[in-house]
């Protein structure tokens, strides 16, 4: 990334909110109005918000096909997008497209249909990410969530709204010896 493209804005400044709009795909962001808050979005010369937080909760979106466009549209430095809320929607799957933007430190994910404690995994690329919201899904159900979620995201240190204690590391750690196999090293069949 580049340093004259980076902004000193930060996660103080409102979020692009555009909950209970019953949207369907992302696209529609481009042509809805977002909801107003309580101090008024700050915006560049050329329209594009300069906030770092965009909410999406509360709609019925079940993929976040051209996320990366659409961002681009709305935010003066989609790059430095820090929380994103896609709370209470029908996605299936953490999108890939959500490990694109290096500086996300909160995402909330809860209330969705995500089944695969899997998916996770995709997460752990991000490196400030520190808030991760996956209660509400279909994968909390499976033994050990709040375990793998912890042994594949160390850095994060709230999940599911709760603090991620030493404690909880701990149990983490002594989960993954006992329930994790470690992948073997594949000696090569031409070195013996």
């Amino acid at each position: 990334m580049s340093r004259r493209h980076y902004t000193n804005t930060s996660v103080q400044e409102p979020p692009l909110d555009y909950s209970f709009r019953s949207i369907h795909v992302i696209q529609d962001l481009v042509s809805e109005e977002p909801r107003p808050g309580l101090r008024p979005l700050r915006h560049s010369k050329t329209g594009k918000s300069l906030t770092q937080s965009l909410w999406l909760n509360n709609n019925v979106l079940n993929d976040l096909n051209h996320f990366n466009q659409v961002v681009s549209q709305l935010l003066v430095y989609p790059q430095n997008l820090a929380w994103i809320d896609l709370s209470f929607n029908d996605l299936t799957s953490i999108d890939p497209v959500l490990t694109t933007f290096f500086n996300l430190s909160v995402i909330y994910l809860h209330g969705n249909s995500i089944q695969r404690l899997g998916e996770v995994n995709k997460l752990a690329v991000l490196p400030r990410l520190r808030s991760l919201t996956l209660h509400g899904n279909p994968m909390e159900e499976q033994k050990g969530y709040r375990h793998y979620v912890l042994c594949t995201l160390p850095r994060i240190t709230t999940l599911d709204f709760s603090g991620v204690t030493k404690a909880d590391r701990t149990t983490a750690e002594v989960w993954k010896r006992m329930n994790i196999k470690p992948k073997k090293a594949k000696i090569k069949q031409n070195a013996l």
